[in-house]
């Protein structure tokens, strides 16, 4: 396939669309990840996490046949999910002694690498197929929709500043994501559980997802409990 040509550019507007269409859960992250940050941080925790999982989600497509075959990776994955998506519920304290401003953006920048890369391993398989092997197609379509990608995650900030429910919205959706990998990793041989039941493997994703939702709200709704009555303690 040759640069430049008419099947190059279709290819290179299928990986951007498709990309697209997958990075909405990674907005929701990046947004949710970076609403805790000063204002002038949040901007930068945004660029720098957007490019940097945009890269990440670049090496893992050119292996991603290779790593979802590995067993437990999903179920590890997914148990990760469960605690982003309980701690991004959590509101942040004070700052204590020795804490700093690029302590909160590294970590914010850290919350989106483990999210994305988690979320994105059943994703880069569209991706890579829509590539059909050309690495400077993938890199390239991936690359433009950086851009997009920021803009998305810019614009669900403002949106959540204005309506503090879509952070409880956004949890809840990581939670029901790992509830979706929990059951498709390759190590829990799944078939004859859903079989016993009479649910289609689609069935079994969609109670899984609704489970690990449930479990995310219940958790982030005790521990912002517990604190509550912790500092009023204190």
């Amino acid at each position: 396939m040759e640069f430049g040509s008419a099947a190059f550019v279709l290819a290179l507007i299928q990986i951007i669309w498709v990309n697209i269409l997958l990075s909405g859960d990674n907005a929701v992250v990046i947004a949710l990840a970076a609403r805790s940050l000063p204002a002038h941080q949040q901007k930068k925790a945004i660029v720098i996490g957007s490019a940097a999982a945009i890269v990440m989600r670049i090496v893992l497509t050119l292996v991603a046949a290779q790593l979802l075959q590995l067993p437990w990776l999903k179920l590890i994955g997914s148990l990760l999910l469960l605690y982003i998506g309980v701690s991004l519920l959590l509101p942040e304290g004070e700052d204590e002694a020795g804490s700093s401003t690029k302590d909160g953006l590294m970590a914010a920048i850290r919350t989106i690498l483990i999210a994305d890369l988690v979320m994105s391993l059943d994703n880069v398989i569209a991706v890579a197929a829509a590539a059909m092997g050309n690495t400077v197609l993938l890199v390239l379509g991936l690359a433009i929709s950086i851009p997009l990608v920021i803009f998305g995650s810019t614009l669900l900030l403002k949106v959540i500043e204005r309506f503090p429910l879509i952070v409880w919205l956004g949890a809840a959706l990581l939670g029901f994501i790992a509830g979706e990998l929990f059951v498709n990793d390759p190590a829990l041989h799944t078939e004859a559980i859903e079989a016993s039941m009479g649910m289609t493997h689609h069935g079994a994703e969609i109670a899984a997802g609704i489970v690990g939702a449930v479990v995310v709200l219940i958790i982030g709704k005790i521990m912002i409990a517990r604190k509550t009555t912790g500092d009023q303690a204190a």
